[in-house]
């Protein structure tokens, strides 16, 4: 029993953090953001399935959300972290456009990588002041689990819920479902047979006791 869920959480950290060895060039990156995943975490029952397609000199957003505490100010893709799903980042893309003053709906947009206007000043200045340069480290970010997704409200200047980008496909949340009630199971399973063998050993040693001498 104690190898096993190593070996499952192993599996699972894996199956997230393992980047792509060589990215494509029309891949796909899918984020599920929520309030938890942000710095500090928050209560938000918020949440939103994030998909990002590359191809070429494209990125093309689809970004659904509902459920927000607060009402919607603005939405950026971050970069970029200094370690893998973790940390905090500056906002690389705007995503120029995004419905302000709501608590759900539907973002989509196209960006064109090869254009400085695509990116936060800030970013470009930090990465030579080039499209180049720019589209460079955020693609490498993505690719390394060091970019995510922010939306931002009024009840969370900073950021409601956030979600890291990683390479698709990622697990549905049945599938996630079924992953956690597996493991539950297992936990369970644990305990009960460490019960059996107490109660074994409890009358074991009764029945030694009892024995005449």
């Amino acid at each position: 029993m104690k190898r096993v869920l190593p070996i499952l959480a192993l599996a699972g950290a894996a199956a997230l953090a393992a980047p792509a060895s060589a990215r494509p060039d029309d891949a796909t990156y899918r984020a599920v953001s929520s309030g938890a995943l942000e710095v500090p975490p928050n209560a938000s029952p918020g949440t939103s399935l994030v998909t990002i397609e590359i191809p070429g000199r494209q990125l093309l957003v689809d970004m659904p959300f509902r459920d927000l505490l607060g009402t919607t100010s603005a939405a950026h893709l971050h970069c970029c972290t200094p370690d893998a799903f973790g940390g905090v980042a500056p906002a690389a893309l705007p995503f120029a456009g995004f419905p302000t003053g709501v608590q759900a709906g539907e973002y989509a947009a196209a960006f064109n990588l090869g254009d400085t206007a695509t990116y936060a000043p800030a970013f470009l200045a930090a990465n030579g002041g080039t499209a180049q340069g720019a589209s460079s480290a955020l693609l490498a970010a993505i690719d390394g689990n060091r970019a995510y997704v922010n939306i931002h409200t009024d009840a969370y200047p900073d950021g409601e819920i956030r979600g890291f980008l990683v390479a698709a496909p990622v697990p549905e949340p049945a599938e996630w479902t079924m992953l956690g009630a597996g493991v539950a199971g297992l936990l369970l399973l644990g305990r009960g047979r460490r019960r059996r063998r107490q109660w074994q050993c409890q009358c074991q040693c009764q029945d030694e006791r009892n024995v005449p001498g």
